[in-house]
């Protein structure tokens, strides 16, 4: 399979370089057609002819297992001639007629820019692209992206659209009609043109600082429950699930807690709740309902079992803020991966058992049976995926391990991973940073969800308790064998160790991160924690993908660190909530962030849908009542302990005529796996509408014979060391500790660290200054074991004055 996905590449480069060196050695029949003033395409009808078969600055171009023909045809749209691309096998890849890949062909460029494309065409088959390349000036030419599906069409029809800003680092671009399903399409009479530069510079209608860093409220209502899940709802409202909320005595007692959040009109609705669902997996299904698996069937016992995972499953349905039970998992999954695929089914990873022990079973969900399917139908490879394990779909359907976790170590080897469930194999892929120090690290597919570029933010490890780190990493799913980068280091903020708030210093950054993808294409970083559960962290910084640059702005007044969460509402704002610090207290309070773009004046709005049930390769029109620059699918959030693998911001390509504004839809489930999603338009300065609420199913380009969608070959040369499914097993062995909580103080509510951070002495007296500073109050010491040394004169209780008289 990989040597096939191999031979894609080499015979699209090697049919690209041909054509190149065709046109320099050979000789035009003809003077070779410039492109107009304003259209900047050469030889836009076909008129001018070149070699090869080919007419001049025009390649044979395309991949994998067909039988095809290109036709110089006399069946134009305007002139005497046009190009026929037909495929009349088709088992993988593309052909089509591409413009040159060279510097004398392909349309020069500026990077920031929008460019207007457009062509005529006749189609027999539905599975068509219009696809772009791009030159950067370092990597050389690469595949950028698909920006619009070509109806069928039996007369001549022209399709319009409008691409992206160009990337920083592009000079040129090359672009054509891929076919991909058995038919043929005929194209002539191509333009391209530049978008007029966008309108002046927005004036800033807030105070210089909101304008520069935006503003944090902390809302006069507090959160009534102690809720570490978050999932924004169809509805544009919030399901927060506490279950127990990390409490032994609501646990004791039964009370299990969620509550549902408005805000319109900021109240919250508290929801009974079934189950203890702390520490639960959760994820959108395509209908809008949530599914929630597993939770916490008991805490831990000092000197016993650690936690337990319990079986059970269950869907939310927004609708009537119900929970019904589904039938059971496999096994118990405390702490568990939850990923929607391009079909609607979900997949899960990690966790533990209802024994304490580590899950190796890998879960199922099946859209069509809406059941969790039984083991001996679920592909196994018998791994221990760790807990929150981040598994972000790939673009072929394939899984990305981004290295991000919860809880101490990463898993063996290189600690990131692409597992190909098909095929039922692991291959590691190599570059991530201090892999062992990405506990509650954040991991994102930045935007668009077209460019496959993952960034992980931050992390620490609650076993050896350093400080929490400032590393970033990116890679680009794009590449043959893709690997890590390093990104630029966090900026820092202030860290409260205990004496108020100090700046950080050295590689000091943070775990607990939480990462939002805006509407306006970047990604905000809040919250943290320097320790294990302890010494917040104030800072927020905005990431731009197109430079691969942090910008600091205003930080979060209120300490975010273990079980805390942020995400983006439907209004643009983004709102964080809950903190749980070592001492066992809770954070109640609820901030609400508004980020630079809200201040840079009037927002533009979506004045109509004409439906709001999308297919996959369609194209959809909306009204405006202003120009806009761009529009995108942005997937709700379902986000716990710094994870949401799920998380996505697609880019949905446009033709613009007047107020109206056709979006092209991808034909990619796996870009944009069916569900509802928030629709946002976006003007030039960078400011978002009010989000629409948008149902995408389908998929309609793909409902006649075989094809799938259009996917360009990518991380199809990995050179990680790949594995198969390991021996059948019951479980991993997992440390009672793996909480990074010393159990034989205080209750389960309290977690005294295993280990303590580093500027804390090893004496009694140290470390019972640290949790006096830390406000965690009379610690009683359960048993006999003192393994902290905090209760020299065995009296059980730590910390105690007689403990701190002697000398230890």
């Amino acid at each position: 399979m990989r040597t096939v996905r191999r031979l894609r590449i080499s015979r699209r480069r090697r049919t690209a370089l041909l054509a190149v060196t065709g046109l320099t050695a050979g000789l035009l029949l003809t003077s070779p057609q410039p492109a107009s003033a304003a259209n900047l395409v050469k030889n836009p009808g076909f008129e001018t002819a070149g070699t090869d078969g080919m007419p001049y600055c025009w390649e044979k171009s395309g991949w994998g297992d067909n039988d095809f023909a290109f036709t110089t045809t006399s069946d134009a749209h305007t002139g005497g001639k046009a190009m026929k691309v037909e495929l009349t096998r088709r088992v993988s890849g593309d052909r089509k007629a591409l413009i040159t890949e060279s510097a004398s062909c392909a349309p020069v460029v500026t990077p920031g820019k929008q460019y207007d494309l457009s062509l005529w065409y006749k189609s027999t088959t539905p599975d068509t692209s219009l696809t772009l390349f791009r030159h950067d000036k370092t990597a050389g030419w690469q595949y950028w992206t698909d920006l619009k599906t070509l109806d069928m069409s039996s007369a001549w029809a022209q399709a319009s659209v409008r691409t992206p800003a160009v990337p920083d680092g592009t000079d040129l671009i090359t672009w054509g009609v891929s076919v991909y399903g058995t038919g043929s399409v005929t194209t002539d009479d191509y333009t391209m043109d530049q978008v007029a530069d966008p309108l002046p510079p927005a004036q800033c209608t807030g105070t210089t600082d909101q304008c520069a860093n935006g503003s944090w409220q902390v809302l006069p209502t507090q959160n009534p429950v102690r809720s570490m899940h978050s999932v924004v709802l169809n509805n544009g409202k919030v399901l927060l699930i506490a279950g127990s909320g990390n409490s032994e005595e609501n646990f004791a007692a039964g009370s299990f807690t969620s509550a549902v959040y408005n805000p319109s009109n900021g109240s919250y609705k508290v929801i009974p709740t079934p189950k203890d669902m702390f520490c639960a997996g959760h994820v959108q299904l395509q209908d809008g309902r949530v599914l929630v698996l597993s939770g916490n069937k008991a805490y831990p016992v000092p000197g016993g079992h650690g936690y337990e995972g319990f079986k059970d499953s269950y869907i939310f349905d927004p609708k009537t803020e119900t929970y019904a039970k589904t039938n059971d998992l496999n096994d118990g999954h405390w702490y568990p991966s939850a990923t929607e695929l391009g079909n609607g089914d979900v997949i899960s990873f990690g966790g533990l058992r209802e024994d304490s022990t580590g899950s190796v079973t890998t879960e199922y969900w099946s859209d069509k049976d809406q059941q969790w399917l039984p083991l001996w139908k679920v592909n196994q490879t018998w791994s221990y995926w760790g807990l929150y394990p981040s598994m972000i779909l790939m673009q072929d359907g394939r899984l990305f391990y981004s290295g991000s976790h919860v809880f101490g170590n990463n898993i063996p080897g290189t600690g990131s991973a692409i597992y190909d469930y098909n095929a039922n194999t692991v291959t590691q892929i190599p570059g991530l940073q201090n892999k062992d120090q990405r506990d509650q690290s954040a991991s994102v597919l930045l935007p668009p969800a077209q460019d496959q570029k993952v960034l992980t933010i931050g992390g620490g490890n609650i076993d050896s308790n350093p400080d929490a780190n400032r590393l970033t990493d990116i890679i680009d799913l794009k590449q043959a064998s893709p690997s890590y980068v390093a990104g630029p280091p966090l900026p820092q903020g202030t860290v409260d160790l205990g004496g108020g708030k100090v700046a950080e210093t050295g590689n000091q950054g943070k775990m607990y991160v939480s990462a939002v993808l805006m509407p306006d294409g970047k990604v905000l970083e809040t919250g943290g924690g320097l320790h294990n559960r302890a010494d917040p962290v104030y800072e927020a910084s905005i990431f731009d993908p197109n430079t691969s640059t942090f910008d600091p702005v205003a930080a979060d007044p209120q300490s975010r660190g273990y079980h805390s969460s942020a995400f983006l509402l439907p209004d643009g704002r983004i709102m964080a909530t809950g903190d749980n610090p070592g001492n066992g207290t809770w954070n109640h309070n609820v901030s609400i962030y508004s980020p630079p773009y809200l201040f840079k004046g009037s927002r533009p709005t979506i004045t109509s849908v004409i439906t709001n049930e999308w297919t996959y390769g369609t194209t959809q029109r909306i009204t405006v009542d202003r120009p806009i620059a761009k529009a995108e699918l942005i997937r709700p959030a379902a986000v716990t302990h710094s994870s949401d693998p799920n998380q996505r911001f697609v880019d949905l390509p446009l033709s613009v005529n007047g107020n109206n504004v056709d979006l092209n839809v991808t034909s990619n489930p796996n870009l944009a796996p069916p569900g509802w999603y928030m629709l946002f338009a976006v003007d030039a300065n960078g400011v978002p509408s009010v989000a629409q609420w948008i149902h995408l199913r389908g998929p309609a380009a793909l409902s006649t014979g075989t094809a799938t969608a259009h996917v360009h070959s990518f991380a199809d040369s990995l050179e990680g060391t790949t594995t198969g499914a390991g021996t059948k097993r019951t479980s991993q062995k997992v440390s009672p500790t793996i909480s990074g909580c010393d159990r034989h103080y205080g209750s389960v509510n309290v977690c005294v660290p295993t280990v303590f951070p580093p500027q804390v002495k090893k004496t009694t007296a140290a470390r019972c200054a640290w949790l006096k500073a830390n406000d965690y109050g009379r610690l009683k010491v359960n048993g006999k074991d003192d393994p902290l040394g905090l209760d020299p004169n065995g009296d059980g209780v730590a910390c105690g004055k007689g403990d701190l008289k002697k000398k230890r």
